[in-house]
């Protein structure tokens, strides 16, 4: 593939632009500038640098990241910073078929919400992660504001009715972590879901953080406000997943 369509196709301006940056030296691979944009590479795996940033080929995007306190998840947010200033500007440019561009959220999480997100420019793998059909089991750690009972924890098991939906909605899990500390498994994604929930069987949530989605666990040592690329054992994984099916802890 020419070095300038690989730029192109990693989100790094227009061909145009893309030859420039190359015609201008600004891109190396193997450590030696390229300066003709139709110079031809193996684009799977290739290792480069743009303006001294290093950078690999990836097909498609996958990530995940340890969503912050504060931030929305929207291109264009009302209130918060979007998560999408945490990523570089190519991942946010990416070229797709579609009206979007770049990688975009898998689901959101409100603005007070941390924990795992993951985000990709594949369409069929975000149908594939949101559709209900699939079940995909997500597990939140919840704060709650006052102490939890095991009526609560059965009530939540049992199924609750929200307020616009007369069928009741049941989590898959659920278990009590301490005091006022409850783990709560879900394989559907209903607005404000968790906190309704947790309001129909008397209590409140004070916090809430996602810890897993399917068998990928947000790792320990990925900081709020970072990310990281998805490897492809993860990526399939996850392709992989629904709920009632056992999921091995894949958390590197």
């Amino acid at each position: 593939m020419r070095i300038e369509e690989i730029l192109y196709t990693q989100g790094f301006g227009t061909r145009r632009v893309c030859a420039g940056l190359v015609q201008q030296g600004f891109v190396q691979v193997e450590g030696a500038a390229v300066t003709d944009p139709g110079a031809e590479f193996e684009a799977q795996g290739l290792r480069f640098t743009v303006q001294g940033s290093a950078w690999e080929y990836h097909e498609k995007a996958y990530l995940m990241m340890h969503k912050p306190a504060g931030t929305e998840c929207s291109q264009k947010p009302s209130t918060y910073p979007s998560i999408y200033t945490l990523l570089p500007a190519p991942l946010r440019q990416r070229p797709n078929k579609g009206a979007v561009q770049g990688v975009q959220a898998i689901g959101r999480l409100d603005q007070d919400t941390t924990g795992l997100l993951l985000l990709t420019d594949d369409g069929q793998f975000i149908h594939r992660m949101g559709s209900p059909k699939h079940h995909v089991p997500k597990v939140y750690e919840v704060g709650t504001k006052h102490p939890i009972d095991a009526g609560q924890v059965d009530r939540l098991l049992a199924g609750v009715v929200l307020d616009d939906d007369p069928k009741p909605v049941r989590a898959a899990a659920c278990e009590a972590t301490g005091p006022m500390q409850l783990r709560l498994t879900l394989t559907e994604g209903k607005y404000h879901q968790v906190k309704r929930m947790l309001a129909a069987v008397g209590n409140r949530v004070e916090t809430l953080h996602r810890s897993r989605i399917g068998p990928l666990e947000l790792p320990p040592d990925l900081p709020p406000g970072e990310w990281r690329w998805l490897e492809s054992e993860q990526v399939e994984a996850l392709r992989n997943a629904r709920a009632g099916q056992p999921q091995n802890r894949i958390d590197r």
